[in-house]
């Protein structure tokens, strides 16, 4: 079966709403015959391929979606119409969410993060979502929204098993909420192009009862937060030890797939050898 890129676009009507209200209520109305788009970089692609929708609903002129807001204390609030290229370029993102800004600044180049949206970026798992990890290391919860009221759902809660979105026909992502990051946290993204993505954040080191240590990866099509390893680095060991325990430890519940961009085994090497750079360059251990 061959894939046929078309060079012009379909018929379908362009709705430009300029409130979340009726942003909201054009999707109740449409439901699955409407694709939402903000920056576009992988739905026009899509339409080309020959997914169909009668309508396309632009949210860049809903205002309150492309804002980033910070309260010392309770957290950082981004919009979902916000483009990876404000995120980059945001100092508190840099300097208190540093895994999320590792993570954004390695999507693409420059161009494609002017239009590209953190929303959209989610919303496209099978892609393989570059911030959906570091925003779980952060314990980030999404907002999503309706003619029927909102939900906060963790961000780990939106990606089905096997692929897809748990969101109904009806809703949208609207925002993105992460907590104050626990203080003198560190964080970093390790990423091969498209096959393997690992988000990792450490505070607390030299106290290993409050030690914090949190690992997730991403793998198209479902990324996967893993559980149990903050508990492994709060026992009374050196941290290299500790580092290759937990490796062990996610070696035995980390599966990633197999598909034409790499094998499973590669994706299994890239899991080892990138979880032991990101524990040693955050726990400050030597090779």
């Amino acid at each position: 079966m061959s894939l046929i890129l078309r060079t012009t676009l379909p018929d379908f009507d362009y709705l430009l709403p300029s409130s979340l209200d009726e942003l909201l209520a054009l999707k109740a109305k449409y439901g699955e015959r409407a694709a939402v788009i903000a920056g576009g970089t992988v739905l026009l692609n899509l339409i080309r391929l020959g997914f169909r929708y009668d309508y396309v609903i632009d949210i860049k002129g809903v205002r309150e979606l492309s804002a980033i807001e910070y309260r010392e204390g309770k957290g950082l609030v981004i919009g979902a119409a916000v483009t990876l290229r404000d995120l980059e370029n945001n100092e508190v993102v840099r300097d208190k969410y540093r895994v999320l800004w590792d993570a954004v600044r390695q999507i693409g180049d420059f161009h494609l993060r002017n239009r590209a949206t953190i929303g959209g970026n989610i919303c496209n798992p099978t892609l393989q979502a570059d911030t959906i990890a570091p925003l779980a290391v952060l314990g980030a919860s999404i907002e999503i929204s309706s003619m029927r009221g909102s939900r906060r759902v963790a961000i780990w809660e939106l990606v089905k098993e096997g692929g897809g979105l748990l969101l109904d026909p009806d809703e949208i992502l609207t925002r993105i909420y992460i907590p104050e990051p626990p203080k003198g946290s560190r964080g970093a993204y390790f990423k091969v192009w498209w096959i393997a993505g690992i988000a990792a954040l450490a505070a607390n080191i030299d106290n290993p009862r409050e030690r914090i240590v949190r690992i997730a990866y991403s793998f198209a099509p479902s990324p996967k937060l893993v559980e149990g390893v903050e508990r492994i680095f709060r026992q009374e060991k050196p941290l290299k030890v500790l580092i290759g325990d937990a490796i062990n430890y996610i070696k035995t519940i980390v599966t990633p797939p197999s598909d034409a961009r790499a094998s499973r085994e590669y994706r299994e090497h890239l899991v080892e050898f990138g979880t032991a750079y990101l524990l040693r360059k955050l726990l400050g251990v030597e090779v």
